[in-house]
């Protein structure tokens, strides 16, 4: 068995494992539905595109829930934390995760334009809201949340939605929505029909450049704009999880040290793989277009945890008060049998996903959707 400083950081990573799983698998699904108007230009083209997630988005959208239950589970501090300060960012976020399969469900219900276009933009608001919000809670990760625990580590949270939107978070927001839309463009170009491909490919192009530049413009001020926080003393890595025995000041540089060497470095792999394929070719291979797309993800997100470690959820009102891989934790034991369970079964998550992904390889023609549309 594992000692318990080493468990809180294989849960650390396996979040980390679930936040990227989700943002690289679910992320072209929100990319495509955000791109609905722009890649598609009638109802034969809309639906060839919805048709190029609509198998998958049940699945994908299970790495989310997953990491929903694993916070709660191995981190219930955090949880509550973040579930209770960001409840009304998270209800909206849930609203367009609801809206999304009855838009799939209910627009081909009627044959009607109106019809059909009202759930094209619930569709529409489905992909973009979620790619906006993940991204500005994100950046408020840096910035610090409003709360604070008493002696009885009772929690008061001082904030709400509004208080979100501070200009970096909303930077982040950006970069989030521009990281997905790229990816879900990237992910059109590899499936859809060649025509709403080749429209996919320009905007990949023009996302991508956005990207790279919204990407290191964040960066520059996360590391010469935002104090960070940091531990007074050593921090006390097997001790119990009561988040007001340690002292955090805040001053300094996010960057400093091994993780955030780590960071810079994963950050300027995203921003390079963004510069590529802002210059790629519409000719090049959309699939490999694809795999750099979701490298970019993957390395976004890895960043930001790095930059962060060991800090999960800073405290803006007091920095005593914020959470980290080793006073947020779950117990030894939970830990322990957690890990097991998940041993046994991400294996078969990831072998039956590869398995369903290879079935369902191929473009969704606009062929294959008139011919559909025929047996209806």
């Amino acid at each position: 068995m594992f000692d318990y400083e080493t468990l809180r950081v294989i849960w650390w990573f396996l979040l980390g494992v679930l936040l990227v799983g989700f943002a690289v698998m679910d992320g072209f699904d929100l990319g495509v539905a955000a791109l609905l108007r722009g890649l598609a230009r009638n109802d034969e083209e809309r639906r060839a595109l919805l048709e190029t997630v609509e198998p998958v988005w049940e699945g994908n959208q299970v790495w989310f829930i997953v990491g929903g239950a694993a916070v709660f589970a191995a981190w219930p501090l955090l949880y509550a934390a973040a579930f209770s300060g960001f409840y009304f960012a998270m209800f909206l976020v849930l609203l367009a995760f609801i809206l999304r399969p009855v838009g799939f469900g209910f627009r081909n219900k009627l044959a009607h334009a109106r019809w059909r276009n009202a759930w094209d933009w619930v569709i529409t608001f489905s992909g973009s809201v979620p790619s906006l919000l993940f991204g500005v809670a994100f950046g408020n990760l840096f910035s610090g949340a409003p709360f604070r625990y008493d002696e009885t580590l009772r929690m008061t949270y001082t904030g709400g939605l509004l208080d979100l939107l501070h200009p970096f978070p909303l930077l982040v927001g950006i970069l989030s929505l521009s990281m997905l839309l790229l990816h879900g463009a990237a992910y059109a170009e590899m499936k859809a029909d060649a025509v709403i491909a080749q429209r996919a490919a320009t905007v990949r192009r023009l996302v991508a450049a956005c990207y790279a530049l919204i990407f290191t413009a964040a960066g520059l001020w996360l590391a010469f704009g935002i104090d960070a926080y940091s531990y007074t003393v050593a921090a006390i890595t097997d001790g119990p999880s009561n988040p007001l025995l340690k002292t955090v000041t805040h001053g300094g540089s996010w960057f400093a040290g091994p993780h955030g060497r780590a960071a810079i470095v994963l950050g300027c792999v995203g921003v390079l793989a963004g510069v590529t394929l802002a210059l790629r070719s519409a000719k090049a291979s959309a699939g490999i277009g694809f795999l750099l797309s979701a490298l970019l993800v993957a390395c976004t997100v890895m960043a930001g945890g790095f930059a962060l470690f060991p800090f999960l959820l800073p405290s803006s009102l007091e920095p005593r008060s914020s959470l980290t891989v080793w006073d947020a934790s779950s117990s030894h034991t939970t830990l322990g049998l957690m890990l097991f369970v998940t041993a046994l079964f991400l294996p078969l998550v990831i072998g039956y996903t590869s398995w369903v992904y290879r079935v369902l390889r191929g473009r969704v023609t606009l062929e294959h959707v008139r011919q559909s549309h025929s047996m209806y």
